[in-house]
């Protein structure tokens, strides 16, 4: 499953500013449970009443219903609460909530939770939560008050709870302080909350990443039964003072289902097409958006491929060949081939003209590690496959699975034009950076 959230990203503060939703639903989320994949509750918080860990059984007997672990219903109703959960990094967040309210709004708040924890700790693991459970403690005290949203965006977090650092952690251990700051920070109450006030930076610099997945499924033929493509600009910005950027695209209709973060003035973007913003301090996302399967999508590698089996025989053929296509010459890396091979394989003796493979006789899992594609001599993995005695000839032929990244190529044609800052004096140093990554990438044999 692709780590990334679902594409919603509405401001939890801006919401209830604007009064999309209502306060009464607001105040909402009773208790917060932590699930690994192994499923044992390693975390749990209360904001009003504790709410027994019996609950989640409810959630429990959904898991086990799901083929897949991201296929656990979001919503789970239970007769006296509802389950609203999220699955980041392996972990489910399990909110419950006594009365109906608009799961979106709930999902967006896990997700902003998760963020967070990723943005203090490096990354959101169970080790990682659970060498830093006072400050999660902390952030959730923080992030919601008696159930209520209060504090989602993270340069207003980081001046209320400073983030862990060795020295910290010592320092709190023998003086028996906390990470919690005394005072109220500035931005809170500031029209602009998301981005702290007072922030110098000697060297001014903002960098965007334009980094895109694409899901395509292509049939024996090489033809392209459906592709589309997931993207998102992420950006981290350090800028003395309060800046004010405009970003401009030189094609920007390409966008669609464009969700943004709420720094971003909507209505110069419906209106102009241009994103203007106030940055919030540091890494963020500024807009995640959608190439549905009814644009022309490109799809950038494609597979030669025979792989047979015949009735009555004990041996198969297996010949792949991959190359790139439609990548404007850029290189095609970290090339990953897998394929579940029918249960009646007993042994795959294959040769690689690059990198290596591996076969698992219990999974039946094929997996080739290619790497770089040199399109002056393409890389293929040919052989024979090993059947076993007097079986039938297997009724499917496998599907092969691609895992590929492409630097600097935005396969939707997405293009920044310019970025240009107003309200400051100094010239920051720009940067844009491009990415093409597979997603559920499939090719039918």
């Amino acid at each position: 499953m692709p780590d990334h959230p679902v594409p919603v990203r509405s401001s939890v503060l801006a919401a209830l500013k604007n009064k999309t939703i209502p306060l009464s639903a607001a105040k909402m989320i009773h208790s917060l449970f932590l699930v690994n994949a192994s499923g044992d509750i390693f975390l749990e918080k209360h904001w009003k009443s504790v709410v027994s860990r019996s609950v989640c059984d409810y959630f429990f007997e959904a898991l086990e219903r799901a083929t897949e672990p991201e296929n656990v219903p979001p919503v789970i109703p239970t007769p006296h609460h509802y389950l609203i959960n999220v699955l980041r990094h392996r972990i489910y967040f399990v909110a419950v909530i006594q009365s109906e309210v608009p799961p979106l709004f709930v999902i967006e708040f896990l997700h902003r939770v998760v963020d967070t924890f990723q943005d203090y700790f490096g990354v959101c693991t169970e080790a990682a939560i659970k060498d830093n459970v006072v400050v999660v403690y902390e952030l959730l005290e923080e992030m919601l008050d008696n159930g209520f949203p209060l504090a989602t965006e993270s340069n207003i977090l980081k001046e209320l709870i400073k983030p862990p650092t060795i020295l910290r952690t010592v320092v709190n251990t023998i003086t028996g302080s906390t990470n919690v700051g005394e005072q109220l920070p500035t931005g809170q109450l500031s029209v602009v909350p998301w981005r702290r006030t007072g922030v110098k930076y000697t060297n001014n610099e903002a960098y965007f990443d334009v980094i895109e997945e694409i899901d395509a499924i292509i049939d024996k033929s090489g033809s392209t039964i459906t592709a589309e493509i997931q993207g998102v600009i992420d950006a981290c910005v350090k800028l003395t003072g309060m800046p004010d950027l405009t970003l401009s695209f030189m094609n920007p209709r390409l966008l669609d289902d464009v969700s943004f973060h709420p720094c971003v003035r909507f209505k110069r973007w419906e209106a102009e097409r241009i994103l203007s913003f106030i940055p919030p301090d540091g890494n963020f996302r500024l807009l995640s958006y959608h190439v549905s399967s009814q644009n022309l999508v490109a799809i950038p590698v494609y597979v030669k491929h025979n792989i047979s089996f015949r009735e009555g025989s004990s041996q198969g053929r297996f010949e792949l060949t991959l190359g790139p296509k439609q990548t404007m010459g850029k290189a095609v890396e970290s090339v990953l081939v897998s394929s579940q091979l029918p249960r009646g394989v007993l042994n795959a003796n294959l040769n690689p003209s690059q990198g290596t493979y591996t076969f698992d006789p219990v999974t039946k899992l094929l997996s080739w590690d290619v790497g770089k594609i040199n399109p002056q001599k393409l890389p293929s993995l040919k052989g024979s496959m090993s059947l076993q005695a007097g079986a039938s000839k297997p009724d499917e032929n496998p599907t092969i699975n691609i895992q590929f990244k492409i630097q600097q190529l935005a396969i939707s044609g997405l293009k920044v034009n310019r970025l240009d800052m107003y309200g400051e004096k100094y010239k920051p140093f720009k940067g844009i950076k491009y990415m093409t990554k597979a997603g559920k990438f499939q090719v039918r044999t």
